[in-house]
């Protein structure tokens, strides 16, 4: 899971900056002022909870627990479902879209509790 969790959380990383390069530089002047924190809203969060999930698969390093492992998998339905519908949804104006971002918060303080029960209790 480890190995899976590091992968993952490379390709997060390169979308992450190539997401925030092509909001600053191809949806310039496409979309509102507004929009465009909304996009940057999205790179911000998936780009932390990719640390989040290098911190996890580090952690696997030294503890082997169930818990580290939903961590991760919490983190990275996170990252779909809050960065994800804001991706979509400051392209397209879609406001059932971004009924989806709070689920996706959610997701992250679920990887958060299991992350820190994980990291207080095995180490």
């Amino acid at each position: 899971m480890m190995k899976i969790l590091l992968a993952v959380a490379a390709v997060n990383g390169f979308l992450a900056v190539a997401l925030g390069a092509f909001g600053a530089h191809g949806l310039e002047g496409k979309i509102s002022d507004k929009m465009i924190l909304t996009w940057e809203k999205a790179v911000t969060y998936q780009m932390f909870h990719t640390g989040a999930l290098l911190a996890t698969a580090f952690a696997m390093l030294k503890i082997q627990a169930t818990s580290l492992n939903w961590a991760g998998i919490t983190f990275l339905i996170g990252i779909i479902l809050f960065s994800g519908s804001l991706y979509f949804y400051s392209t397209t104006g879609i406001k059932s879209l971004a009924m989806i971002t709070p689920i996706g918060g959610v997701f992250f303080l679920i990887g958060w509790v299991l992350f820190g029960y994980a990291i207080i209790k095995f180490l």
